[in-house]
């Protein structure tokens, strides 16, 4: 965050000329501008003292924002104006970007903007949560919405460092198996073909083949890893795209035993989301339309998209998720039967809790499977490599190489 002397004009016409904290010059326009001054001129008069300059943050860690929430919460119950809670908050916050979000949250809120609308103009928070926030601000119970959202977030949160922690072992393995590979191909095989070059022995055909895989992926090896890093390039923009990102989440539920397991996941998020904006007053639709646009997956946005149109036609929930054929048959029934007796955000937090108890368990049991294979992967590739190298050596041992 950096200082800036902004020149500017008031309703009356009054100049002014003072020196203000922020993010970019952008920001400052725009914090002003929402005040009713007219800018005349921004100018950069450099970094804070004691700060160093930082690339601008596009994101908010969710643990941290977990905490902000909290005591968000806990002063606005103590009484407290959400200004003078904002400002008390910003003092608190350590890291620089988060801070600048805040203060330009709180001088748009002094200048007369909703909560939810100076939240949403930061473009860095989560679409469910500036809709919270409308939905307490209209019905008067934004203490008891953001409860609400806090408690989401813990179980999100809680549920998303299961799976990764349950994801370290395996992906060790991997790293492990490539690095040795790495070290084996382009180190250790070279070496012994000019072992054997000097010697002039005739090598086994599989002795032969890996010497020469090993020689061209040293010689090769800048080549091949600047092709890799432009596909991967070119596949990481693909993705990005919503027919890429589209086509992934179908090859993604495709993959054996993994295919499942992320389908579940993301119907314990969406289900756990709806029920969070049903319960803090949202109306359906509404609900729906902020649920598609936080999910992750566009296969399961597109779809949520296709029953929103329904559900705003006339028909139900359940049989317009069911034509999607992408939410699973137990989760389409459950919310049926939410619909039919009026509990469907009590319903929907069932389905969260069902599935995310069936994804951890189905994630154990696969991690279960994967780890021994990757185990047995590197123990044959291993033992592939060294036994070619090692051949010509027990041959001519046995006096068998001429």
């Amino acid at each position: 965050m950096a200082e800036y002397t902004i020149k500017m004009a008031d309703e009356r016409g009054r100049v002014l000329e003072q020196t203000e904290n922020g993010v970019s010059e952008a920001e400052i326009r725009d914090r002003f501008a929402q005040q009713g001054y007219y800018v005349y001129s921004i100018k950069s008069k450099g970094l804070l003292s004691g700060e160093v300059a930082l690339p601008r943050r596009r994101k908010i860690r969710q643990d941290q924002f977990v905490i902000f929430n909290q005591q968000f919460v806990t002063l606005i119950h103590a009484g407290l104006p959400i200004i003078q809670s904002l400002e008390l908050l910003i003092k608190r916050q350590r890291n620089v970007f988060f801070r600048s979000v805040l203060q330009s949250v709180r001088d748009r809120v002094r200048g007369g903007e909703l909560l939810s609308e100076a939240f949403e103009a930061q473009k860095v928070f989560p679409k469910v949560y500036t809709t919270t926030l409308l939905a307490g601000e209209k019905s008067g119970n934004l203490e008891e919405v953001l409860e609400r959202f806090i408690s989401f977030q813990r179980l999100a949160v809680s549920f998303r460092k299961k799976l990764i922690s349950s994801l370290v072992y395996p992906a060790l393995l991997v790293v492990v198996l490539i690095v040795m590979l790495t070290f084996l191909i382009t180190f250790v095989v070279p070496q012994f073909a000019n072992l054997y070059a000097a010697l002039g022995a005739q090598l086994p055909p599989m002795t032969a083949l890996m010497l020469a895989i090993g020689v061209n992926a040293r010689q090769y090896a800048p080549y091949a890893v600047a092709v890799l890093a432009v596909v991967g390039f070119f596949l990481w923009r693909w993705m990005r795209s919503d027919s890429g990102s589209t086509q992934m989440d179908r090859i993604k539920l495709k993959t054996p035993l993994l295919g499942d397991v992320w389908l579940k996941y993301q119907v314990a998020v969406f289900s756990r989301m709806l029920s969070t904006l049903l319960s803090g007053g949202l109306p359906l639709v509404p609900s729906l339309e902020t649920a598609s646009e936080s999910m992750q997956s566009r296969l399961m946005a597109h779809g949520i998209e296709n029953s929103t149109r329904s559900v705003r036609e006339g028909r139900g929930l359940a049989r317009s998720l069911e034509e999607t054929q992408v939410f699973p048959e137990m989760s389409v029934e459950m919310i049926e039967v939410g619909e039919s007796t009026g509990a469907l955000p009590a319903m929907l937090n069932s389905i969260a809790e069902f599935y995310e108890e069936d994804v951890q368990n189905a994630l154990a049991t696969a991690m279960a499977l994967i780890e021994p294979v990757i185990l047995i992967v590197m123990g044959v590739v291993v033992a592939f490599v060294l036994i070619s190298l090692y051949l010509p050596i027990f041959s001519l041992g046995a006096g068998t190489i001429h």
